[in-house]
């Protein structure tokens, strides 16, 4: 059974008024991954009163880099997924895509949007070097740790 907007508003909900730094639900045909975004991925969700809460307005920056370059990885890294959603290689239809084969990055460089309920994410390189290979077609459902890019490093 599909979950409808309303589902995932209410599991989203429920996320926010818990402690929960972090859920995922994976069922056949349907992955949801949750990740807080005021939370440190090894750290504990920080306390919350559900009585005394303001909203809260959306990060102005971008998420963080789908990988951390480590010297041990080699020449090549894959900037892969951060989230579940639509991958978009440029802002708009019809704009230039934000990076190619054969283009350098920096780490702060975007390279592709991910859209997850009507709202763009930015997905920054994480790494500096140059983009060896695309492995996501423009408009296709990616999903949470899926590869997207492979970068030979500088």
């Amino acid at each position: 059974m599909p979950l409808s907007d309303d589902d995932v508003r209410e599991i989203l909900r429920i996320i926010d008024e818990s402690d929960l730094g972090e859920l995922r639900i994976q069922t056949d045909g349907f992955a949801l991954h949750v990740v807080r975004g005021d939370r440190k991925i090894d750290g504990p969700a920080p306390a919350r009163s559900p009585r005394s809460r303001q909203p809260e307005e959306a990060p102005a920056t971008a998420p963080p880099p789908a990988h951390k370059a480590d010297p041990a990885d080699g020449p090549l890294t894959t900037i892969e997924a951060p989230m579940l959603g639509t991958f978009y290689r440029a802002e708009a239809p019809g704009k230039p895509p934000f990076v190619d084969v054969g283009q350098r990055v920096q780490p702060d460089t975007i390279v592709c949007i991910i859209e997850v309920m009507k709202m763009m994410n930015s997905v920054t390189a994480g790494v500096s070097g140059t983009i060896l290979q695309i492995f996501a077609a423009n408009a296709e459902l990616v999903e949470y740790g899926q590869p997207l890019f492979e970068v030979e490093r500088a």
